[in-house]
């Protein structure tokens, strides 16, 4: 058995060790239950949308070369804004694919047409206002900017995000999306993108829980007067 001092020494590392890294393992353990008991496509806002869009059929439609586009297409969309075709080209350039003419942007009023096409009907709109930029928490990071954010008349604060530049469709964020989006940064440890498992952070206190863990198996092994008793039996 090891001697008093020691046993000492690990009962003091477990304890502090537990302490420093309580928090972290609550929140683990909160964070992992809500993940389990919620439903991945209510925290999408499926329950908000409809469940296919309207999509529009469309004819006489110009060809590519038809466009004074000064470079090779190497990518092309259609998409439909306020019930016109447009070519999404090169993620870069609007055209509408009747006239020919490029579109810089969409107005507010077509944004709400795009965002009826995949909200449901029973909803109110409470306001849309103009989004430029956003910081890395923001529930729009990572997506294009500048974006129309479109507010409705819900408990859940529910909001829909239609890009400016070709009037896609982009996400919706309501309250239980903030929840699993805090909750899931407190997980993974990661405070800005929150989807890497690889930082520094999570590594430590992921190698710090597990000697905590076998600290305590250590305890109970120097401790168990089951553990001296076969010691002596077997002396």
């Amino acid at each position: 058995m090891v001697n008093r001092k020691t046993a000492k020494w690990i009962r003091k590392a477990h304890r502090y060790l537990g302490i420093f890294l309580g928090i972290q393992f609550l929140m683990w353990t909160i964070s992992g239950m809500y993940f389990s008991w919620t439903d991945i496509d209510e925290i999408h806002g499926d329950q908000f949308k409809k469940e296919a869009p309207v999509q529009t059929s469309f004819n006489d439609l110009l060809s590519t070369s038809q466009l004074a586009i000064n470079e090779p297409v190497h990518s092309l969309e259609l998409l439909e804004i306020a019930n016109e075709p447009y070519y999404w080209i090169n993620e870069a350039q609007l055209y509408n694919a009747r006239t020919g003419q490029r579109k810089n942007g969409i107005s507010k009023k077509e944004a709400q047409q795009v965002a009826s096409r995949y909200m449901l009907n029973d909803l109110e709109i409470a306001k849309i206002q103009l989004v430029y930029s956003v910081s890395p928490h923001h529930e729009y990071r990572g997506r294009p900017l500048p974006a129309y954010e479109i507010s409705y008349e819900t408990p859940q604060n529910l909001k829909a995000y239609v890009a400016v530049e070709n009037g896609a469709f982009q996400t919706v964020r309501h309250r239980d999306w903030r929840w699993f989006d805090f909750l899931w940064m407190t997980h993974t440890m990661d405070y800005q993108g929150r989807d890497n498992f690889n930082t520094l952070l999570l590594r430590a206190f992921s190698l710090l829980g597990l000697i905590t863990v076998l600290s305590g198996f250590v305890l109970w092994y120097i401790s168990s007067p089951s553990i001296r008793k076969l010691k002596k039996k077997f002396k």
